[in-house]
This record gives structure tokens, C-alpha cells and sequence, in this order.
């Protein structure tokens, strides 16, 4: 974990699951909180060896490895907490993110684990879109949903945080298909991101660029490939796919090997986003046959 200074104030802790970090005199926000305890106590070693405070807390969105260790930090700190709506309903009850990536079903104990099911912590303001004042902290709060139902990025000092907003495409090489909720509003949000005047974003995961724009596209271009991709299974089938199959087959043809039931529901859900786009725009239907969800092109 590299703590790389970016301007005056603003900061961020490169590492899998990057974090943020803006400093205005005696306060100081943390932009996420990584996956664990582990991670929160390397951060705020850091920042204490610095001579940096620490007094507030903003999540982009309620995935695991970016609030995983908010809960260290609470206890450590006191520390005032700002997180998007709908969001924070997870940050207040994390067992829900299990529970909805098994369509509704309490989970099974293997997937409580601290990848899909961070510890509970308090939410002090609740958040949508739009530009505020907290404490010693003028930002604005971009939607950018798609990768989660309601994510917040952050530009502050004329820099953005943008949480899972776009990934590096080292991220794009390895996950092959990426995890997203809903395809439109992803490439609705890389269509805002193309647009926002900055000094430069720090993604989730990857590393700060100055002139972003380039990765943006190349996200936005991939995102339509594993459309373009699904599109053709359906053409190929001539027929109707269970949702089961072409969860296998959209596997398959990416060369994504899964062991475990938590890859398993994560890459269903990603692909059912592709999927579930071309049914919103028309191009395939839903229907049950034989007690099976289907769809047809």
C-alpha cells in the first residue's frame, strides 16, 4: 500500500481497493475504507506517522472491499460518516448483499464472508446527488450507478473520487466480465464520466490518472463487447436459453472457470445485467417454459 500525495490537499492509498484521502487543516475524510480491519490499521498508521487527522468517513458504495474496514476505524476514531441512500441501508445491515446476490434467500454460511458481507457500521448523513457542505468539506456527490444500485462518487479540490465508476483494464483483463448491476446505467455513468472537468480521478481499483478519458473509453468499448458478445449466443441459438445457460455459456466463451458459489452469483449477476438490458431495449423476451426461465432473441 503506496500513500501517493496529489495536490495540497487530496491524497489516496494505491493498493487493490484504492483510498482516499483529502486533508483540510485539522479534519481529515477518508474516501472509502478497503476490505478489513487489516487494511483500516495500515491506513491510519500511515496517517498518524504523517501528522494527519482523520474525522471523516465517505463510502462511494456498499461492496465489501470498499467498507470492510469502516468498522475498525469507527471504533478507533470518531469519525463522521456520509454514505449514498439505499446504499447505506447495506452499510447498516450488510447481511443484505448476500442475501440479494442469492435472489431473496437467507444465505448459506459460505457466502458470509468478509468478500460479500462487511461489518455493520452507523451512517451520521445520508446522501444523494448534489453538492454540500460538511463541516470543513465543500464537494459534490455524482451518481454513478450501474456497478451498484446507487454509487456516489466524490469531486472535491477539483479531483474525483469515483469509486467503481470505470475500472484500469488490468481489472477488465482479470475479472473478463465485469461485475455490474445494470448495463444502461453503467454506460450512462462512463458516458458522465467523459463529461466532468478535473484534475484528474482516482478509480477504485487501478491507478490516478490525470487525463482519464482515454480508460473511460476503453471501459465504455468493453462494456459493448460483452454486450455484442451475449447478443451473438442468443443469434447462434436460434432458440430460447434457460438464464442458467447462458450464465454458462457467457462463462464459457470468456474463459471464466468458476469454483465456488460466491464467483458463481457474482458472474450471474453480471451477466444477467447484459442480458436483461436487451430485454429492456427490446431485443429479447422473457418467457417460463417447463418451469424454467427462458429468454429468446
Amino acid at each position: 500500500m503506496e500513500f501517493i500525495k496529489l495536490s495540497v490537499t487530496c491524497y489516496y492509498f494505491q493498493s487493490a481497493v484504492n483510498i482516499g484521502y483529502i486533508n483540510h487543516g485539522n479534519e481529515g475524510m477518508l474516501v472509502d475504507a478497503g476490505l478489513d480491519k487489516s487494511t483500516m490499521k495500515k491506513v491510519l498508521k500511515k496517517l498518524d506517522e504523517e501528522g494527519l487527522p482523520i474525522t471523516h468517513l465517505y463510502i462511494t458504495h456498499a461492496h465489501a472491499d470498499h467498507f470492510g474496514g469502516a468498522a475498525y476505524l469507527q471504533q478507533a476514531r470518531n469519525v463522521f460518516t456520509i454514505a449514498p441512500v439505499l446504499e447505506e441501508a447495506i452499510l447498516r445491515n450488510p447481511i443484505l448483499e448476500p442475501i440479494y446476490l442469492f435472489q431473496g434467500n437467507t444465505p448459506l454460511d459460505e457466502l458470509r464472508n468478509k468478500f460479500l458481507e462487511g461489518e455493520a457500521i452507523t451512517v451520521d448523513k445520508v446522501i444523494t446527488e448534489g453538492t454540500y457542505k460538511v463541516d470543513r468539506f465543500d464537494f459534490t456527490a455524482i451518481a454513478f450507478p450501474g456497478h451498484s444500485e446507487n454509487q456516489l462518487g466524490i469531486l472535491i479540490d477539483n479531483l474525483l473520487y469515483c469509486g467503481d465508476a470505470y475500472f484500469s483494464e488490468e481489472q477488465l483483463r482479470k475479472h473478463k466480465i465485469p461485475y455490474i448491476v445494470d448495463a444502461a446505467q453503467t454506460l450512462k455513468s462512463l458516458e458522465k464520466l467523459k463529461s466532468i472537468e478535473c484534475d484528474g480521478a482516482v478509480p477504485g481499483h487501478g491507478i490516478f490518472e490525470q487525463d482519464f478519458n482515454g480508460t473511460v473509453v476503453r471501459n465504455f468499448d468493453y462494456h459493448l463487447a460483452v454486450l455484442t458478445s451475449v447478443t451473438e449466443l442468443f443469434w447462434e441459438a436460434g432458440e430460447s436459453i434457460s438464464h442458467e445457460e447462458i450464465v454458462k455459456l457467457m462463462c464459457d466463451k470468456w474463459n471464466v472457470q468458476l469454483t465456488h458459489l460466491s464467483g458463481f452469483l457474482l458472474y450471474r449477476t453480471a451477466v444477467t445485467a447484459y442480458v436483461t438490458k436487451l430485454v429492456r431495449d427490446g431485443m429479447v423476451t422473457t418467457h417460463i417454459e417447463n418451469n424454467t426461465l427462458m429468454f429468446k432473441m
